[in-house]
């Protein structure tokens, strides 16, 4: 693409900027050494559509939906790992990758859930440390025949719960190994699909046998040097929109007895709910906590993640908070319409930018602010940050780390497009 800034110009510019942020009392260069340490988990199955390599031919169920049909989805491990290293290489920093159960090499053999093993899983702990990824891992809930009924760890059916409580077990060994393997600690988060399409009769008794489900899971003690147990809850999905066993006072109230994360989903609650207010609440009783960025449109309809107001917030609160050690975050999402590498750098690097953002801000003179009763100043300083020119900082750092300055990126996805995804069939 042409008119694309040279390095001189880019190097000018943020000298400016940095300028400009020391008369506020913000040390750029610090702000990004801060951005380069944090890593995001990039969800593997934005690049097949939540498919899989169990029976990619059957098909989502479990109220997940993948709306498109853009040419170039991955069909095999090996043209996902190649598909992820192609984002990986557009995206600033070094980030972990997010992983489903569904995505075992079994050989072509037909390996049922409950009995998966860390062997399964060998091809991916050893492309992650051939690249320097750190992996999180989660059961599959969901697009299985005994999942059908729409209930999994609440199923009132002993035999059918066990076999998924027996999955979660397998599940938990799988994020251990991963931990032990690459010597950074796999969170493995717990989602599942469970609720009423209308107005149950009773409410309390799934909720109970979750309990009983999640317990059972969770009985065995692992180093949390290697595996970190997470809960996500949901407010409503296809299929399950009147109730939901696991939903998110389920899931905190969970977490903060069993002393688990808690996963919170920015498109798992009420379109006008806000996830950056709950961060700091939650964190109060709960040791860490693991984030989802997506982005609904009307519903939880995982959109690609763009720069709104609310994904700025929640950065905002992270840090404001001094949340950085405490809050893992992830991306989940999947778009189907659009080319599904772009839509992972898109979606990456617009929350490093929300990060970025939230990093160079002045937070103690805020804070001095709000406690003094200076609401006027706090006000006018915020607006004022808005307009700053953190554009320069940011396609700065985006030099420092080698990756493309701008709209660059979209000439490396249209070149790999050309050569890669479009010969895929």
């Amino acid at each position: 693409m042409n008119n694309q800034p040279s390095e001189q110009s880019i190097r000018q510019a943020y000298a400016l900027a940095r300028e400009r942020y020391a008369a506020l009392g913000v040390d750029t260069d610090q702000a990004l050494q801060r951005l380069a340490g944090i890593a995001l988990s990039l969800h593997c199955w934005q690049g097949d559509d939540v498919r899989g390599f169990e029976a990619p031919e059957a098909g989502l169920s479990g109220g997940i939906a993948a709306t498109g049909n853009y040419p170039g989805r991955a069909r095999t491990p090996e043209e996902l790992r190649q598909d992820l290293d192609t984002a990986y290489r557009l995206i600033p920093g070094r980030h972990r990758l997010n992983l489903h159960a569904i995505y075992a090499e079994t050989g072509g053999r037909r390996v049922e859930r409950n009995e998966l093993q860390p062997e399964h899983f060998a091809g991916w702990a050893d492309w992650a440390m051939e690249k320097g990824h750190g992996i999180d891992f989660n059961p599959t809930f969901f697009s299985h025949p005994l999942a059908d009924s729409g209930f999994t760890l609440t199923h009132p059916d002993a035999g059918i719960r066990r076999f998924w409580i027996e999955h979660g077990i397998a599940c938990r060994n799988i994020g251990e190994y991963f931990g032990k393997t690459l010597g950074t600690p796999c969170i493995t988060n717990i989602w599942i699909p469970d609720g009423y399409k209308d107005l149950p009769a009773d409410r309390k008794g799934p909720r109970q046998r979750l309990i009983e489900s999640l317990d059972a899971i969770l009985a065995e003690k692992i180093d949390p040097r290697f595996n970190r147990d997470s809960v996500e809850g949901k407010l409503f999905g296809i299929g399950s929109e009147s109730y939901v066993a696991g939903s998110h006072e389920f899931y905190l109230a969970y977490a903060v007895t069993r002393r688990i994360l808690v996963c919170l989903d920015t498109g798992h609650f009420h379109p006008t709910e806000l996830v950056s207010d709950k961060i700091s609440a939650a964190l109060l009783f709960v040791d860490e906590l693991l984030l989802h960025i997506s982005r609904g449109v009307r519903w939880d309809s995982d959109h690609v993640v763009i720069l709104t107001e609310e994904l700025l917030a929640i950065m905002q609160e992270i840090v404001r908070g001094g949340f950085l050690e405490r809050v893992h975050i992830g991306l989940d999402y999947f778009d189907a319409s659009i080319n599904r590498v772009a839509a992972w750098v898109i979606g990456a690097r617009s929350a490093l930018k929300a990060l970025l953002m939230a990093l160079l801000e002045p937070t103690d003179r805020l804070r001095e602010m709000e406690l003094a009763g200076d609401f006027t100043g706090r006000l006018a300083l915020v607006e004022e940050l808005k307009t700053m020119p953190h554009q320069a900082v940011w396609d700065y750092y985006c030099l420092q780390q080698g990756v493309p300055v701008g709209i660059r990126f979209m000439d490396e996805i249209r070149a790999y497009e050309t050569s890669v995804l479009a010969k895929r069939g």
